[in-house]
Parts: C-alpha cells; sequence; structure tokens
C-alpha cells in the first residue's frame, strides 16, 4: 500500500510516469528504485560579496550567506536535499555538489555549460538531489571561472539513525577545509593567466578554514585551532578545496588514521603525513595521546612539476590540549619535502575499501587517455607578454590530445534537445599518437606539441562496464593530477609508475577503494572501473583549476536504458538560461 500510495504520487507529479499504471510501476520498484529520501533538507545560498581582511588587506570576496568557508549542508544517507541558490552577486555562479553521484539527477550537478547555465545576476535556481546510498565526508563549491576559490563549503552527510561508524565513535568531530588565497579577484586571475599564455602565480596563503596562520604577514592571531581533551580520540574530516595546489597536511607527534576515502568507508591506514589534490576528502582519526601542550596543524605544498613557482609557507593551526598554556611553547609540525613523490604514493597504495559492491569483473568497453600539459604555437600580437609558456608558447592542457572547450549553452540541454552543432561525439578512446608517454613525450615545438580544440564527448551505452586507463605525459612535465570524474565513483583498480603496460600491470580486483577524485601518479598510471548506469552529461577533469581552464577535460554522455528508471529526466523549469 505504501509503495502505491508513493507511485500514485509520483505519477502525479512526472510526465515520465504517468503512462504506467500503479500495478505497473509497484512491478517495476521490484527491480528498480527510484532515488528518493527519508526526509528532505532545505537549504538556502545568497551568494554575495564580503569583506575579509587577509594578509594586511582589506578587499571585496564572493561567497554565501556571509561566511568563509560557507555554510555546512547536513544530511543523512538517502536523505532528499533541496537548496536554493540566490545570486546576489556581480558575476555569474553555478554550485556543484562534489562527490554526490546525482542519481536521475544530473540537471542539478552543477558545471557552468556542462549541466546548466550558470545563474546570472538577480536570478536564482534550486538545486534538487538524493544522498542515495551515500554518507560521509562531501564539499560544494562554484564551478564557474576560478570562483571556486572563495565559494566552497563541506557536505557532511550521517549514516542512517541507529547504523553506526565502522570504527569507534569519535569524542569529537572537526571539518577542515583546505585552500589558498589570493590577494585578487580570482575571476580577474583565471582571465590574466589565459591571456598571458603562460602559468599562473603562486597563491598569496595556504589557508584552513579560512585562516593563514602565524607564518604569514599580519597573521599572528588568523589562525584555526581545535581544543582537545588528553586521551579522547577525534574525527577530522579533511577537504580540500584548493585552486592549483596539491597539499600535504600532518599534525606534529601524531599519527592519522584514514578510515574514510572520497565519503566510502576504507579499512584502516595509519599515516604520519597524508597528501590530498583538490577535489579530495578523507576521514581521519586522531587520538590525543601525547604530553599536554599545543601542537601544530600544518599544511604545505606538494608540487610535482619541474619549474613550477609555487607558495612554499605553509599554514599553521593549533591542535591545543586543555591544560596547555596559551602561550606554551608549540610543538613544530614536519612536512615532507615539497616533491616527496614517496609519501603520496604510499597514501595512494595503502587504500582499501572496508566493503566493495558493484566491481565489475568483466568489462564491455577499455579505454585510454592521456593527461598533460601542451603547449601551443604562439599566434598573438605582443608575443613577450601574451606567450609566456614554455620556449615561448601557449600553455595548454589535454586528455588525449584534445584541449577541451566549452559550449555557448550547456552540453546537458544541446544533448537533450537534440541541438546541433555544440559538440561532436568522436573524444578518441584511445590515443591519437603513441610514444613513450612518460619518457620520449616530443617536447619541442612545433613538434607534435599543439592539441586539437574542440568540444568532444565520448558516449556510453547504458549498463555497460567501463575500465579506463588514465596515463600521464611528459610532453611539457610529468605531473600529479587529481581527476575527478562527475555523476559517479570508481573503483580504483590499479596505479604505478611508468607506461601503462597490460601484460605487467597489477590489479586490485579484491577490495579497490571507490572514490571520485584519483591523483594520478606523476610519470604514472592508474586504472579505473566503473558501471555507466547513470544517464546524462558528465564531466571529468582535472581538479586543479588552471589545467582545467586551459582545457584538460571531457565529458562523457550516457544514453538513456530502459524505462523511466532508466532514463535522463526532464529539466527543471527554472533552469537558468544562457
Amino acid at each position: 500500500m505504501k509503495r502505491h500510495s508513493f507511485v500514485i504520487a509520483f505519477c502525479l507529479s512526472s510526465v515520465f510516469l504517468s503512462c504506467f499504471t500503479p500495478i505497473a510501476l509497484a512491478a517495476i520498484g521490484r527491480y528498480k528504485r527510484w532515488p528518493v529520501g527519508g526526509s528532505t533538507r532545505f537549504y538556502e545560498f545568497k551568494v554575495n560579496t564580503m569583506k575579509v581582511t587577509k594578509l594586511c588587506h582589506t578587499r571585496d570576496i564572493v561567497t554565501v550567506n556571509g561566511l568563509y568557508p560557507g555554510p555546512v549542508v547536513y544530511a543523512q544517507e538517502d536523505d532528499r536535499v533541496i537548496i536554493k541558490v540566490i545570486n546576489e552577486a556581480q558575476t555569474n555562479v553555478t554550485i556543484h555538489w562534489h562527490g554526490v553521484r546525482q542519481r536521475l539527477s544530473c540537471w542539478s550537478d552543477g558545471p557552468s555549460y556542462i549541466t546548466q547555465c550558470p545563474i546570472q545576476p538577480g536570478q536564482s535556481f534550486t538545486y534538487e538531489f538524493t544522498m542515495y546510498q551515500q554518507k560521509g565526508t562531501f564539499f560544494w563549491h562554484a564551478h564557474v571561472s576560478w570562483l571556486r576559490g572563495t565559494v566552497y563549503g563541506a557536505i557532511v552527510v550521517y549514516p542512517k539513525t541507529g547504523v553506526p561508524y565502522p570504527f569507534p565513535y569519535p569524542y569529537e568531530e572537526h571539518t577542515l577545509i583546505f585552500g589558498e588565497y589570493w590577494d585578487m579577484d580570482v575571476v580577474k586571475l583565471e582571465k590574466a593567466v589565459l591571456a598571458s599564455g603562460g602559468g599562473p602565480p603562486p597563491a598569496d596563503a595556504f589557508i584552513i578554514n579560512g585562516h593563514p596562520g602565524p607564518l604569514y604577514n599580519c597573521s599572528a592571531n588568523d589562525f584555526y585551532q581545535i581544543s582537545v581533551v588528553p586521551g579522547k580520540t577525534y574525527l577530522l574530516r579533511l577537504i580540500n578545496a584548493a585552486l592549483n595546489m596539491e597539499q600535504f597536511f600532518s599534525i606534529s607527534n601524531h599519527k592519522m588514521t584514514i578510515v574514510e576515502a572520497d565519503a566510502e568507508y576504507t579499512k584502516p591506514q595509519i599515516v604520519d603525513h597524508i597528501m590530498l589534490g583538490p577535489g579530495q576528502t578523507y576521514n581521519v582519526l586522531v587520538k590525543a595521546d601525547q604530553p599536554i601542550a599545543k601542537y601544530e596543524m600544518a599544511l604545505g605544498p606538494y608540487m610535482s612539476a619541474q619549474n613550477s613557482t609555487f607558495q612554499n609557507i605553509s599554514s599553521i593551526g593549533y591542535f591545543h590540549y586543555s591544560g596547555a598554556a596559551i602561550n606554551s611553547l608549540t610543538q613544530q609540525a614536519l612536512l615532507p619535502q615539497f616533491n616527496n613523490n614517496q609519501i603520496v604514493s604510499s597514501n595512494l597504495n595503502g587504500l582499501r575499501s572496508l566493503n566493495v559492491t558493484n566491481l565489475p569483473l568483466e568489462i564491455d568497453t577499455n579505454l585510454f587517455f592521456t593527461i598533460g600539459l601542451n603547449v601551443q604555437k604562439c599566434n598573438r600580437q605582443n608575443p613577450n607578454k601574451t606567450c609566456q609558456g614554455a620556449n615561448g608558447g601557449i600553455f595548454a592542457a589535454s586528455m588525449n590530445n584534445v584541449s577541451f572547450v566549452k559550449p555557448t549553452i550547456s552540453l546537458l540541454q544541446a544533448y537533450y534537445n537534440m541541438i546541433n552543432g555544440l559538440y561532436t561525439s568522436d573524444f578518441p578512446g584511445v590515443p591519437l599518437k603513441i610514444y613513450d608517454f612518460v619518457n620520449g613525450a616530443p617536447n619541442n615545438i612545433p613538434n607534435n606539441t599543439n592539441s586539437l580544440i574542440g568540444t568532444k564527448v565520448h558516449v556510453l551505452e547504458y549498463g555497460s562496464k567501463i575500465q579506463l586507463i588514465l596515463q600521464d605525459t611528459g610532453t611539457v612535465s610529468t605531473e600529479n593530477h587529481p581527476i575527478h570524474l562527475h555523476g559517479f565513483s570508481f573503483h580504483l583498480v590499479g596505479s604505478g609508475s611508468g607506461n601503462y603496460n597490460p601484460a605487467t600491470a597489477q590489479l586490485n580486483l579484491v577490495d579497490p577503494p571507490y572514490i571520485n577524485t584519483i591523483g594520478v601518479p606523476v610519470g604514472g598510471w592508474a586504472a579505473i572501473r566503473f558501471i555507466a548506469d547513470n544517464p546524462g552529461v558528465w564531466f571529468m577533469h582535472c581538479h586543479l583549476e588552471v589545467h582545467m581552464s586551459w582545457g584538460l577535460a571531457m565529458a562523457f554522455i550516457v544514453k538513456n536504458g530502459v524505462g523511466p528508471f532508466e532514463t535522463l529526466p526532464h529539466p527543471p523549469a527554472d533552469l537558468p538560461r544562457c
């Protein structure tokens, strides 16, 4: 009876199910389940400007509800979340709900010109999605230009009532969002970097929950602190929302136990340091088991690319034991060398899923994508100012040597409404040119360094089982790339150094981690698997914002399956227009 009542109500509200009788829908429901929530959480996000004083200067930044970082979205597994975003700023905005799989809600995914046009100043848009079979630490951020530099916040999704964590319950939980701070408008910054043809300037500071810490100018009291009780265990929800830097994090004299990566439980992994690329989240347990004192929490750079400039001053917060004097000497945290690839590799290799489900063992579609930087020929006026890339060229980035260009209306609208001329469906499933990707990449202009430029997508059949190899290249420099896939989590079944070789690659088909952002190893490869069971248009890109701006991105179209539970719903009535 309950099922029939729900189906009748849903039929009245959806054109897709109006042709089905309640009995027929109940029969379908035995095999498929529409992603509905047990309860609904309502939020209102007002995007506006606020004044902040950092690093000796006061300026306006764009954020949400006057908070920096923005408000936390709280929910439970399977909850429905409805968030009305009202744009009161003077710049376009969209919000992406990073890590939310958007089951049958592709219109609410948020990347600009991929699933929606931007919300223009004075307009609003209501995002609706269900945390269907998802729990853990996620985050939300702007997905327009480089606005993510200030517009971001946490999403904390708890297990269902009565369902415990698979680890000892912590005394307290704290969320730490890592970022970068520029003492300038981040939207203008992107335009300036693209106009220069060169790389971005270093951030002015790293920040923990918006605070740079005492090592920067005018920041002696601008730090984040956690007060802890000796002997208690704390759950830290770590989120990297930085624009262009991967970052190491550690707490002096304390070990961290990783228990979750990208909102999926992992087998416990004890580490001294952890590296998070932009877009990655980890939950770690930390026990306050050291002598009563004040201990540093340090955030510093991981830079695997050669000849790149970066901020090398750490952001410092405090893990402060109750009973320690406020002015007591601080126990300093030691961070790894900025290019310590070994720790990064150890972190990645130690990740193991706690429970594995839906791991495809038989593969329908094998894909191979190269990723990396390119240098385009200088064809601009005033090359001294506009061609500041390597060897006097213009920096670009690509997958399979295709630099992605966003269309003028969203790909999802073009696909749904069958609008021709905005994209082509010929993104290559394998590299167009084969060479020694890591060691022998052509790197002298103009010898094969120019990438194709276009809006290309790769089409997947509904339900197909995908294996995708992501291969780092050395066309300009090998580098660790945090690659994020929208609409899905994926099983990381393998990674390694050098060129991927199927004859020697060792794959983990027992307990691979289930994540949504993978740091493809510097000069190496990663193998991921997923089932294409969510219809729509799904962006995949490097989460280093400058690389995405240069074109290190592509999009998948997942075709509809059979019936309403495998079909992309119609667009919402308030979908923004370009």
